[in-house]
């Protein structure tokens, strides 16, 4: 997509009624900005259907004392991007879209900037860090027993323990994007060479036989250096699976118009023949959890193993939101079910990606502005960000 030039006609602010948003990313040499281009696009045609003045701007770009800044709207019309001037924004949505971005010195400087800002709130500050979510979790007894056994992989001891109760691990990155570098380790007793290793790449995954434990934690090692974050070490459930291909439910949460967390909707991610993870990019394809539930279940378990999914849904992600102490609107959600129908939480992420299922889709669009128009409304009546 083409960047147009600059118009300098400033946008009139809106009523007061209704707020002004501002999709946060950082700034690109290239091509100006970075993230999910249709993505942003979705959400300002959205924003012009509601009435709610919507753009993306830059780190850089947004100064916090002047009246107007320098952002982006999107023209289908003209197929381009074009760089507008616009009212300063008393909602920011953090979209920043990696997490070598949001490390930077003077990212991290601007976003504790716009978090003390009078008059401005902003939502999903941060990525989050796996450890942490799961001792968020784990903390919490409502929340405990969803949690599978996880340790810090620190040493060799902690994955030798965990592999004495546990014939199956994932060794996960806890910054990790997109299944990048997830390790899964097999006990296989009856094998001469009795760890299996299975290491998931960029591109497709290399699988290694171990005789020793020295051995197996020598390959791990290594290779957790070159990704260059810590690991955890986490039990690995056993998944319910269709046609031997193991499957995990995608689930988004947001807040809604009175600020509360509510399920937006769930899919089913079936795992690839050759994968670690369900991620549809690794071969993996979607499908409807309700009809694989049932094709494993029958009906009347299947609605019940559903029922427990949602509430757990909405329990861990009000335990995230109390334990991380910042505000959040939405995360998306991994839950596995087990074959004995026992539910389970995988992994979150608090800037989600665009779900394909166009019922989910389009409800997700609406509620960040629903959550927008909740958030504005306080800062009317308490004049505090």
């Amino acid at each position: 997509m083409r960047i147009k030039a600059y118009r300098a006609s400033p946008v009139a602010r809106l009523a007061d009624d209704r707020p002004v948003v501002a999709i946060l990313t950082v700034d690109d040499e290239i091509q100006s900005f970075r993230g999910n281009r249709a993505n942003f696009a979705d959400l300002i045609q959205t924003g012009r259907e509601l009435g709610v003045t919507t753009y993306v701007v830059t780190i850089n770009d947004l100064k916090l004392k002047s009246p107007e800044v320098v952002g982006y709207t999107y023209r289908p019309e003209e197929e381009a991007w074009v760089q507008e001037k616009f009212p300063r924004p008393n909602i920011v949505y953090n979209r920043i879209p990696l997490r070598e971005d949001e490390r930077q010195p003077n990212v991290k400087r601007k976003l504790a900037l716009i978090s003390r800002q009078p008059g401005i709130k902003m939502f999903n500050r941060r990525f989050f860090n796996k450890w942490l979510l799961f001792r968020w979790l784990y903390n919490n007894p409502s929340t405990r027993r969803f949690i599978p056994d996880t340790k810090k992989l620190t040493d060799v001891f902690v994955l030798a323990g965990l592999l004495k109760r546990h014939r199956l691990l994932y060794l996960k990155p806890v910054r990790g994007k997109a299944g990048v570098g997830i390790m899964t380790v097999k006990v296989q007793p009856e094998k001469h060479l009795p760890y299996r290793l299975q290491i998931q790449e960029e591109r497709g995954s290399r699988t290694y036989r171990c005789s020793t434990m020295r051995s197996l934690w020598h390959r791990v090692s290594e290779y957790s250096e070159t990704i260059g974050e810590p690991y955890i070490a986490q039990q690995g459930i056993a998944l319910v699976s269709v046609d031997d291909r193991p499957f995990d439910l995608r689930a988004l949460a947001q807040k809604n118009q009175a600020g509360k967390w509510e399920l937006t909707g769930i899919g089913a991610r079936v795992a690839g023949n050759t994968s670690i993870t369900t991620h549809v990019p690794r071969g993996g394809n979607i499908d409807d959890p309700e009809k694989l539930l049932t094709g494993i279940f029958g009906a009347e378990k299947a609605q019940q193993v559903l029922a427990n999914v949602k509430r757990a849904i909405l329990l861990i992600a009000r335990q995230i939101e109390r334990a991380s102490r910042s505000r959040l609107g939405e995360m998306s959600m991994d839950l596995g079910v087990d074959t004995n129908g026992n539910v389970w939480f995988l992994e979150a992420n608090s800037k989600p990606m665009k779900f394909d299922e166009t019922d989910i889709r389009q409800k997700s669009l609406q509620r960040i502005f629903h959550y927008s128009f909740f958030l504005h409304r306080g800062t009317k009546q308490t004049g505090r960000r």
